[in-house]
């Protein structure tokens, strides 16, 4: 997202052009020549028009291009959270355009031929087509090329949603709202907020931390004790082990001041650079399950959530009201931290899912929006919705906005102002789409007005709205004529729903290749992944439970699955492990289980050495020797599980998406979430049960110690994202494999390649890895789309 912030030009500024006119989409332009437009997500074809020339853009030359792209997508945020919205790939290049080493069979099928219709000699476009829900694009699918309008190269990008989707998703949210409160549902993602009232006490220390400074054997550093004098609103979050946090204090009438404000530091070429920092705690995710086994020893689980949340979002809580202490660290005042209990009630908790009005979300309709009537930005009226700008106008130019020179004023504002066009990017606007001609004679009426460009030029003023008509297609995309919607910067958009780590049925389906390897998952079907996701599946080889997809997306923000590297290298060890989601439960006979977990014979070892022999395999053991070492190799795993029962090796035997296994691992498991696992039947529950498939998987992940140096890919301690976030290669995914799987001198062939496949679907490669054995998956009814 940081190379695309780049693309962002000044002639398209969103959501006001520097003609103080809407512009409800930006303008991207990258240095690449023949740059490809990609598919921002999976979607349905609304609307699209491929031109086989330039057009005319105004000035009698074959300067612009009307191809385009409307998709509509529906993706989910959460259990029940629909989000319906549109992307626009607007000025894509015409096909004589196309450069000679540039193939047009990258393009979905229906993009490679020419709409019917259009003038040449006219330089006029043909008409758009309709999509009529049949055809189909997938994340990432080739568009088309970078165009140009009037002679400026770049690609209009808008992102919209109807009034109807809009207010079905962000009815529930608190956008709009500046009077927050702690949502009742579970919805969260993202960032963690919280709204401290004024006169908060902050500790120097925990309150029950002994004479050391600890607490329940975790150490705190002696800070300040004292009261906040305003309210305060705090941001944090965790990445690759980290955890960060920003403090802003409320100065009133509207304005922030940050109060962790880093130090003044200088760039590579030793210039001053002052840049804005969180306060930051090492490990501390990576070290959250022993802080969660330290401080809540009732329920580590729910305390687990209190540390990562501020508060528990499991519908079954279990923790007394009494033992949610959460002390959090934070900046309140200059140079001043304390501890602050921040599951008292007074403070507000929210998340990026809520959209705080502190965080610059602004909803805009026309009554409180900057535009007036026609249609043109008042600059007086966009000035007062920039609270933080600090602006940097000179009184010539105020001089000119009162003398009639608003657009030159407006440009210069905008331009000039230090934090102006970062807040635009919040501004979410209610606005009708320059696409509709419904709109034509509001946005253009007053150009045919006393002193306007168009007075008294009747032929005039009709051959720009013949310009403008020309490129406009609401007509075809089944949307409402007049109807005002919902726009909002597409960059600010894609970068806030990108925190959300929740993944659709059909999204999740995909991440099973339709083709892998045998040792992987072979050949899958759309129809079957999605049924191993939703319906489950009972054969032979094992069981797996129904409702996964949602046990799943419960799970990853809970164990800190949030971004795409750490969900791709958690799925490649799950697929494997299951089976490519064939069953949560270690298949095998209360022999095979006895004689692997439990004890084993010298009878039983010596026909395992007779059968190696047999088969002419080289074995460096005389028998004699081989049956005391596999019958102490037996012993020794037993004791590692604490399998001290007959019948222990298939009553505990690996369950769940990564298979736990053995009565000492059920135990602490059962510990960490207090249920009990070890009992028949509710061993069975770790397989049986969805959530509990998944949130052992979760827990085995985030408890595991691993004991190595930290050279490589590989690192020692706790938790195995440690290694998830050290990067996407082959060494990367062998130095997590064998956390879970144990060594294996082969290397994890199979957990390789489901790796690069789900880092291409869920990342931001261009293209799919170099694997003959790989195909993606792709729902049936788009195969006649996608050759």
């Amino acid at each position: 997202m940081d190379a695309v912030d780049k693309y962002e030009q000044d002639h398209g500024i969103y959501p006001v052009a520097l003609d103080r006119r809407r512009h409800t989409g930006i303008h991207l332009k990258s240095d690449i020549l023949d740059q490809r437009v990609h598919a921002i997500a999976d979607g349905e074809v609304v609307a699209y028009r491929v031109c086989e020339f330039a057009i005319d853009g105004g000035d009698s030359k074959a300067d612009s291009n009307a191809g385009f792209v409307l998709l509509k997508h529906t993706t989910e945020t959460g259990e029940g959270r629909a989000l319906t919205f549109y992307s626009l790939y607007m000025h894509l290049l015409d096909l004589d355009s196309y450069p000679i080493d540039v193939t047009k069979q990258q393009l979905p099928e229906f993009l490679r031929t020419k709409s019917p219709g259009g003038n040449r000699d006219e330089l006029l476009p043909p008409p758009a087509q309709a999509g009529n829900g049949l055809m189909k694009v997938q994340r990432k699918d080739v568009l088309g090329l970078r165009g140009a309008c009037q002679g400026w190269r770049h690609l209009h990008f808008e992102i919209f949603m109807t009034k109807k989707d809009f207010d079905e998703y962000f009815g529930p949210t608190q956008l709009g709202k500046e009077q927050v409160v702690t949502p009742a549902t579970s919805d969260y993602w993202g960032h963690s907020y919280f709204v401290i009232p004024e006169d908060t006490q902050f500790f120097p220390l925990p309150p029950d931390a002994d004479a050391n400074g600890k607490l329940g054997d975790i150490a705190f550093e002696k800070l300040q004790v004292d009261k906040n004098k305003a309210t305060l609103y705090v941001e944090a979050w965790f990445h690759k082990g980290q955890k960060y946090t920003k403090v802003w204090r409320d100065e009133g009438n509207g304005q922030l001041r940050l109060l962790t404000m880093a130090q003044p530091g200088t760039d590579k070429s030793g210039q001053p650079l002052e840049r804005l920092q969180a306060q930051a705690e090492k490990d501390y995710e990576y070290t959250l399950y022993d802080r969660a086994m330290a401080l809540y020893k009732t329920c580590p689980s729910d305390g687990y959530e209190l540390l990562r949340f501020g508060r528990i979002l499991s519908k079954s809580d279990k923790l007394p009201e009494g033992e949610r202490a959460t002390w959090m660290r934070v900046t309140f005042d200059d140079d001043k931290q304390g501890y602050v209990d921040i599951n008292n009630a007074k403070i507000k908790k929210l998340s990026d899912a809520d959209f705080p009005f502190f965080k610059g979300w602004q909803k805009l309709d026309e009554a409180n929006g900057p535009f007036d009537a026609d249609g043109l930005c008042d600059i007086d009226a966009l000035k007062a919705l920039m609270c933080n700008a600090k602006e940097r106008y000179m009184p010539e130019a105020l001089a000119r906005t009162e003398s009639g020179k608003k657009a030159e004023a407006l440009a210069r504002y905008v331009r000039t102002t230090k934090g102006v066009r970062e807040q635009l990017r919040g501004f979410i606007c209610e606005a009708p789409s320059e696409w509709d001609s419904s709109n034509n004679e509001q946005r253009f009426g007053k150009l045919k007005a006393p002193g306007e460009h168009f007075e008294g030029d009747e032929k005039g003023y009709g051959n720009l709205l013949k310009r403008v008509e020309s490129l406009q297609f609401w007509d075809e995309t089944g949307l409402t004529p007049g109807e005002k919607l919902w726009f909002f910067h597409p960059l600010a958009f894609i970068r806030h729903f990108r925190k959300c780590g929740w993944r659709s049925l059909p999204e999740l389906a995909q991440m099973l290749p339709r083709k892998s390897s045998v040792e992987a998952g072979g050949l899958i079907e759309w129809g079957t992944a999605v049924d191993r996701w939703q319906d489950g599946e009972t054969s032979k080889l094992g069981f797996m439970p129904p409702n996964m997809y949602l046990a799943m997306n419960r799970m990853w923000p809970k164990y800190g699955f949030t971004d795409p590297q750490r969900q791709a290298h958690f799925l490649a060890q799950i697929f494997k492990e299951t089976g490519a989601l064939r069953s949560t439960v270690e298949y095998g006979g209360d022999n095979y289980f006895r004689t692997k977990y439990e004890v084993l014979t010298e009878q039983e070892a010596g026909a395992a050495f007779d059968s190696l022999k047999a088969k002419k395999k080289a074995v460096k053991y005389s028998r004699e020797d081989y049956i005391k070492m596999r019958i102490a190799q037996a012993r020794q795993k037993a004791e590692e599980l604490e399998n001290t029962q007959p019948g222990d090796g298939a009553r505990f035997r690996g369950r769940g998406l990564i298979h736990l296994t053995g009565r000492g691992n059920y135990r602490k498991y059962g510990r960490f979430r207090k249920s009990d696992f070890t009992t028949d039947p509710k061993c069975e529950l770790i397989s049986t049960d969805a959530f509990v498939a998944a949130d052992s998987a979760g827990y085995f992940w985030v408890s595991k110690w691993m004991v190595s140096k930290d050279i490589g890919a590989s690192r020692g301690g706790r938790n195995i994202s440690r290694r998830a976030d050290l990067g996407v290669e082959d060494d990367n995914v062998h130095a997590i494999s064998v956390p879970v799987n144990g060594i294996n001198p082969n290397g994890p062939v199979a957990r390789k390649q489901f790796f690069r496949y789900a880092n291409f679907i869920l990342g931001d490669l261009p293209s799919m890895p170099a694997d003959r054995d790989l195909v993606r998956q792709t729902d049936d009814s788009q195969q006649e789309q996608k050759k």
